[in-house]
């Protein structure tokens, strides 16, 4: 977030520069606001840049086995053109070498699913999905098996049966 605030006020203040060179071989024929309305505008455009490139450039940043199982997009009220174009700003990847199964329960799976989002650390997150009663719960301290492998104390919850990150935990092989 610093580098890319950092990084954001060294473009604004090139482009100005930029400007300022250009209004000096032309004899000063830019008017004095060129220069500063120009930074400005630069530093808009690299945010914009910056948020709308974030998810490619974090999802293609995975390493093999870590798949993009949903990505949200945004919509803000202080950011109108996302209304129009909305970008990514959180999503949710499955760690595929991280899949565990157990025979005797052959609907359920454990496994890693991590958490991204655009100003927030990552976060890795245990879940076991039950796909054929579409439903999943985190495996968090309390959680026990039984002797087939049976969760107990799971505090269960609903998912749609399109859900898509049901739909990606229950394909991979």
């Amino acid at each position: 977030m610093f580098l890319e605030l950092i990084g954001t006020v060294f473009a604004g203040i090139a482009m100005a520069g930029i400007i300022m060179g250009i209004n000096r071989l032309t004899a000063g024929r830019l008017p004095r606001w060129a220069a500063p309305v120009a930074g400005g505008l630069t530093m808009i455009a690299v945010t914009i840049f910056m948020e709308y490139s974030w998810y490619d450039r974090t999802a293609t940043g995975l390493p093999d086995g870590v798949e993009v199982a949903q990505a949200v997009p945004k919509h803000s009220l202080y950011q109108p053109w996302t209304y129009v174009s909305p970008y990514v700003d959180r999503f949710v990847a499955v760690d595929e070498h991280s899949l565990k199964r157990n025979p005797d329960q052959p609907g359920q799976r454990i496994i890693d699913l991590y958490f991204f989002g655009r100003w927030a650390p990552s976060r890795k997150v245990p879940v076991v999905y039950d796909c054929a009663e579409h439903r999943l719960a985190t495996l968090i301290d309390g959680i026990e098996f039984g002797q087939n492998g049976e969760i107990l104390n799971a505090d269960w919850r609903g998912v749609a049966a399109d859900d898509p990150v049901l739909t990606a935990v229950c394909e991979v092989s």
